[in-house]
């Protein structure tokens, strides 16, 4: 043990939260290692121990750095050993003391301690008397605050004299801060720590007070809410006992609405038993709201109610026309199926389904039905909905229940048949609280949506004579069962000229409208109208092209807002200064023919777009590199590619050895694009195919088609769009699979004078007409002209339209 060469030298413990002051008796429990050797060298000494509080007490080993330098020095009183981890120890504190030496690196802290503190006094001050008072008064206020302190302390304040121990005494029996304490233990001076323990005392006190309040007035919340009860209770014996219960009345006002509204008898017989429920129980409970707004929910349906139906059709045929420009096949359908309505009462008809790129006038079509033959329409956006109580409802035991989505939109039309548009059908999603789109298979199935019940109404409501319409962006999306029970009806992307109508007829007269500008006042080109077309939107619908249009009048409405006469015209000379530089090119074809590369046709979720495909062949070791963000099937349509000309190198006069001698590299354009999907087939086997014999693809040829590995050209989809990307980028020729030569007739009559298409089988055929040979020696015509291989596969073209 190191001697120190001043003071006196004690073990020193470090107390977690505690100050220790003296003449104080404290007792606690000690667990650490080195408090406990602490304990056992002042035991095995004189007794005498050092106490000090810790500054953060979440140390578990603190150093000398880590304490107080100001603490008591203790007498151990009592040690008592309770288990193996802890030990009870009783002090008592003697004097101040302060470390002046320490050694914190042996088993336990140990350090000089010299006294600090106290100086005798002679006699009190007068200002010392006054501050005894004070703190002895502020004392009795604290202890009205605090019932749970012994009424001997009390007493002891009273009669004690001396102000430093007074001091002491009242900061040990407190509730303060350790910091608060701390700085009392160290205040020298007797006035100076009177007024630092009254100040902190009068701080405290506030903060009890502010407390007392908070749980006075709640408590007499509790109070006043259990008055009110007891007394409510008492007005209705009173009130029973005189036959004026108002509340009885009322139930029975309920019960004759019930009846008077002819329910049916399952229903009326439900709502009696809710009633009879709802007399028995207390006014004011939980339970007697929940069933008062059960009874007002299924009294607000239109069990009885119908909407008369006025089917025109010439008068529908009319409003569509005037609200939508095209999508004439579904006006065709939705006019057949009002007329089977209108000769049949008894013909529920199926689901109209109606799936689309977003933009093309799903819902709005689906609105102008409901305005044309005068029925109520309600939307019910579905995009999102994960939860089967979202069409079903929440059952009346869970807190906030509610009625499912059909239920309420059909609430809020006030009809039995209004027309309900559930939007979005394939976004719906599933998780663990069930699956949305199988609970729609009863809605919207005709042979049991006649008895369906939500699980709040829980009685049989008739949805057979709603007309649903749904809307959809991706048919693959939605559930087989789902859509079995549909008749989905396919609208296309809209071609340019149908943009432009639509932009020139519905979008522009809209946006002037809202803008607030006059027809005199705004000119806009037709040619100005097709260059924001393809120049600032890319998408299959309108929306875009109305908010660019917008854009537009927007800025012509700061011009005339300067000059109320003047004339704004926007043509495409001028149509930069008011959206700016061109957000998107033409998608243009390669200008000459070229070895490798192939104009592909891709869809997108915007419409068709070009995508030329490029094929290079290297001396190397059989590598294939496959690049420009490609999918797996995309991918797979590649091998398939190369295997079905390996299938062809004898025919072709091809190394048969190529994919062994030879690296290939295939890459599509725009690689920051990700592109998927089987229909470059051909596409890829074309650009192998020239890059392998060097003979070049034509520039005015574009193609589409799956392959297989024998060669067959399969078919695709998106037929439509990809023609539409054709006609823009100036392509005359078109390769599509031979079972697409069907999808022709529903093309726009300009797609098809523009585009001579060339329905084929095999690759063979593609390669035929899309690879330009070498020419041949000159053979003469019937007129003696000589024609070259290339005018003879031009004219081949020009046949097989």
């Amino acid at each position: 043990m190191k001697r120190f060469t001043k003071g006196l030298n004690l073990p020193v413990l470090p107390l977690r939260g505690v100050v220790m002051f003296p003449k104080m008796m404290l007792n606690f429990d000690v667990n650490r290692k080195r408090s406990k050797k602490a304990v056992e060298m002042a035991v095995e000494s004189d007794q005498l121990i050092f106490l000090t509080a810790q500054m953060d007490a979440g140390v578990n080993e603190p150093a000398v750095d880590d304490i107080y330098k100001v603490g008591v020095v203790c007498r151990i009183k009592q040690v008592v050993k309770e288990d193996r981890k802890a030990t009870r120890v009783v002090v008592e504190g003697l004097w101040r003391g302060a470390i002046v030496e320490s050694v914190p690196d042996e088993s336990c802290l140990f350090a000089a301690i010299e006294p600090y503190g106290d100086k005798e006094r002679s006699q009190l001050t007068t200002r010392d008397i006054a501050l005894m008072r004070s703190l002895k008064a502020t004392f009795e206020r604290y202890m009205e605050l605090t019932p749970k302190l012994p009424a001997d302390i009390l007493f002891r304040i009273g009669t004690a004299s001396d102000p430093g121990e007074l001091a002491d005494y009242v900061a040990s029996n407190v509730m303060l801060d350790t910091e608060i304490k701390q700085i009392i233990l160290e205040t020298v001076n007797i006035s100076d720590r009177l007024e630092v323990l009254i100040d902190a005392m009068q701080n405290e006190i506030f903060i009890m007070s502010v407390e007392q309040d908070i749980m006075d007035k709640a408590k007499a919340r509790i109070d006043q809410s259990q008055r009110d009860y007891y007394l409510r209770e008492q007005m209705n014996v009173i009130r029973d006992e005189l036959g004026e219960n108002g509340d009885f009345n009322d139930i029975d006002e309920l019960r004759k609405k019930i009846t008077d509204m002819h329910l049916p008898e399952e229903v009326e017989k439900v709502l009696m038993k809710e009633c009879s429920r709802l007399e028995r129980l207390p006014v004011g409970t939980n339970e007697s709201s929940v069933i008062e707004t059960y009874i007002d929910t299924v009294l607000e349906l239109p069990w009885n109610t119908l909407s008369e139906e006025n089917i025109d059709l010439e008068a529908v045929r009319r409003q569509l026309d005037h609200d939508h420009y095209g999508l004439d096949k579904v006006k065709k359908r939705v006019i057949e199926q009002l007329a089977v309505r209108k000769l049949s009462d008894k013909a529920k008809g199926q689901i109209i389904c109606l799936v689309g790129p977003p933009g093309v006038g799903k819902t709005s079509i689906a609105m102008s039905i409901g305005k044309a033959i005068g029925r109520e329409s309600g939307r019910v956006a579905l995009g999102g909905v994960r939860d089967e109580a979202e069409i079903r409802g929440h059952r009346r035991t869970y807190i906030a229940s509610m009625p499912g989505r059909i239920i309420n939109a059909i609430r809020k039309c006030g009809t039995r048949n209004p027309l309900l548009i559930l939007d979005e059908v394939d976004k719906l999603s599933s998780d663990y609280k069930g699956d949305p789109s199988s609970a729609l298979l009863e809605v919207l199935d005709s042979e049991q949506n006649y008895a369906f019940v939500d699980h709040y109404i829980d009685l049989p409501f008739d949805l057979s004579d709603v007309m649903f319409i749904t809307t959809a962006n991706d048919l693959d999306a939605i559930p087989a069962p789902l859509r079995d029970r549909m008749d989905v009806i396919e609208l296309p992307s809209y071609t340019r000229v149908e943009k432009f109508n639509i932009a020139k007829k519905h979008l522009l007269p809209k946006q002037m409208e809202l803008c607030g500008i006059r027809r005199k006042n705004f000119r806009i080109t037709d040619k100005a109208i097709y260059a924001v077309i393809d120049y600032y939107t890319r998408e299959a619908g309108v929306r875009n092209l109305e908010r660019e249009l917008g854009a537009i009048l927007r800025k012509a409405a700061v011009a005339i807002l300067s000059d109320p006469d003047t004339v704004v015209r926007v043509s495409d000379k001028n149509l930069e200064a008011y959206l700016g530089v061109k957000k998107f090119l033409d998608d243009i074809s390669a200008k000459k023919d070229e070895v490798g590369l192939v104009n592909g046709l891709a869809w997108t979720a915007v419409g068709g777009t070009l995508l030329p495909l490029e094929c290079v062949v290297m001396q190397g070791t059989g590598k294939i590199e496959l690049t420009g963000s490609l999918g797996d099937v995309m991918q797979e349509s590649a091998k398939a590619a190369i295997t079905a000309i390996r299938t062809r190198c004898d025919k072709y006069h091809i190394d048969p050895d190529f994919y062994k001698n030879y690296d290939i590299h295939l890459h599509a354009l725009e690689g920051a694009i990700p592109k998927d999907g089987p229909s470059a087939g051909v596409t890829m086997a074309t650009a192998l195919y020239s890059a392998l014999t060097g003979l070049p693809v034509r520039a005015d040829v574009a193609m589409t088609g799956e392959i297989s590995i024998s060669g067959k050209v399969l078919p695709i989809g998106g037929l439509k769009e990809k023609s539409m990307a054709a006609y823009k980028a100036g392509v005359k020729h078109v390769i599509i699979p031979k079972e697409n030569e069907r999808d022709l007739a529903e093309f726009d009559p300009e797609i098809r004078e523009n585009i001579t298409y060339h329905p084929v089988s095999s690759i063979d055929e593609v390669i035929a007409l899309a690879v330009v040979t070498k020419e041949k020696p000159a053979a003469k015509s019937s007129k003696g002209r000589k024609k070259t291989a290339k005018s003879v596969r031009s004219e081949e073209l020009g046949v097989r339209s």
